[in-house]
């Protein structure tokens, strides 16, 4: 597992660059800022529910590939 916040540990890095995508091109695609995309895989942010499934479709991924609880 990547980077993790205290409530939340989550892959998004590592799903974000197997995809071949720079943080830009999925803060795009998920209509987000590229800093909400970096505080998110440094663990600061916990996403909203509407952004984390907006993000897992993007990568073509489920949710749960993306974020899980300690």
């Amino acid at each position: 597992m990547g980077n993790h916040h205290k409530k939340l540990l989550n892959n998004l890095e590592q799903l974000r660059k197997a995809a071949g995508l720079t943080q830009q091109e999925l803060s795009k695609s998920a209509d987000v800022s590229r800093k909400s995309i970096n505080a998110i895989e440094n663990g600061i942010y916990v996403p909203s529910t509407v952004l984390a499934l907006k993000i897992a479709k993007t990568l073509d991924c489920t949710v749960e590939d993306l974020f899980k609880l300690p």
